[in-house]
């Protein structure tokens, strides 16, 4: 079995209107709710054995924060691809993940994301800044992932960590 979780960047800072899309940095929400996320999978786990982000600025500060709130000892890897890659472009990049690594922790964009799940499992969901998707197969080899073939194990977003602490 593989297991891929697609984790979206954190809000981002819309402040600055001279900054290019790919060097908007974190705002203040989304500093606040990546490490939240990070707790949030270290109690539900799994936990990654590969983190492959997106080279956008938000998304390198979500995902270091992310595993530090984790506790995680892994160095996430970076791949250009993933920034404004389309559903077809992230499976090919799934497909070419290591097979020695069982679950598989992408960090990237919408609307890429959004519809790479939807893809894969048949569920239609949103995913908000900072979503956190699970998705299960059942294979031996990245190289058989593919559409309809996944399960959503699981979709947390910042709004249901905020719904469980109230209840």
């Amino acid at each position: 079995m593989k297991t891929l979780m697609l984790l979206r960047h954190a809000k981002s800072d819309w402040d600055d209107a001279s900054l290019p899309d790919f060097a908007r940095p974190l705002a203040e929400r989304g500093r606040r709710d990546a490490p939240r996320m990070g707790k949030a999978l270290k109690e539900r786990g799994p936990a990654p054995d590969l983190i492959v982000s997106s080279t956008a600025a938000r998304a390198r500060q979500t995902i270091e924060v992310f595993v530090k709130a984790a506790g995680f000892n892994i160095t996430p890897q970076f791949e250009d691809a993933i920034y404004g890659a389309s559903s077809a472009e992230l499976i090919h990049l799934v497909r070419r993940l290591p097979d020695d690594r069982q679950c598989a922790l992408l960090v990237g964009h919408n609307p890429g994301f959004e519809d790479l799940v939807g893809r894969l499992t048949g569920v239609n969901e949103r995913m908000p800044t900072a979503a956190l998707a699970c998705i299960e197969f059942q294979i031996n080899s990245w190289a058989d992932a593919d559409y309809g073939e996944g399960r959503l194990a699981w979709l947390l977003t910042p709004k249901h960590l905020k719904d469980e602490s109230e209840d």
